[in-house]
């Protein structure tokens, strides 16, 4: 079986590290972009009624592991290995992710348009879409449902500081970027508070270090020629 892409995501993340490790958990934003055999208003007919979507896309930056079994998920110390079909490893069979997003709106008369405006999106730029599927509230949520080993959330939400002058940075980019950095972009087993982490978000460029349960940003800086 062969799949094709219906369209890509863009999002303010160029690279994976930085993304939110689950959808729904920061708001970053994002725009899904129907490609070319998809790109008509009919494709889309009916969908604004839906308040979130489900995207189901490919892991376009993590290695194609066809053969794997086991994995080692960070959430477990990244030392504990459980089955590939109990994780959300991004090594896997297929290379299939699935996330959840809230639909803001269709955008309509882009010259790449009809595309979805959607939130809480935990994809890296560029990741193409396979599917897409308006989320039913009666049946996609399950009361009571158990989670496994990963029933709980990681710790609670850091205490992000900005010790760096923002008075250029957009108070949305502010926001969106003080959500993500709550959730701890680093990987779970890492806990050096000398270190010092860095991404690019959009147009800027971010670094950052940890200590306990601050987390303090000592550089946002607009990326050269941006």
């Amino acid at each position: 079986m062969e799949i094709t892409p219906v369209a890509v995501i863009r999002t303010p993340f160029p690279s994976k590290f930085g993304v939110p490790r689950q959808s729904g958990l920061a708001p970053s934003p994002g725009r899904v972009v129907l490609e070319p055999p998809f790109r008509a208003p009919e494709a889309l007919r009916g969908i604004e009624g839906f308040s979130h979507l489900w995207l189901i896309w490919g892991f376009s930056q993590a290695p194609y592991a066809p053969g794997t079994l086991t994995v080692r998920p960070p959430r477990l110390g990244g030392n504990e290995r459980v089955g590939v079909f109990a994780s959300r490893s991004p090594f896997r069979p297929n290379s299939l992710g699935l996330s959840c997003v809230r639909l803001l709106r269709v955008e309509h008369g882009a010259p790449d348009g009809p595309a979805l405006l959607v939130e809480g999106a935990d994809l890296a730029d560029g990741t193409p879409i396979y599917d897409i599927k308006p989320y039913l509230p009666f049946a996609d949520s399950v009361p009571g449902a158990s989670g496994g080993y990963a029933a709980e959330r990681f710790g609670e939400d850091l205490r992000v500081v900005f010790a760096c002058d923002t008075a250029a940075v957009p108070a949305e980019t502010l926001s969106v970027l003080t959500a993500v950095l709550a959730q701890d972009p680093r990987p779970h087993y890492q806990d050096d508070p000398a270190r010092v982490y860095a991404f690019e978000y959009g147009d800027w460029h971010v670094a950052f270090s940890c200590a306990g349960d601050t987390l303090t940003v000592s550089a946002l800086e607009r990326l050269p020629g941006r």
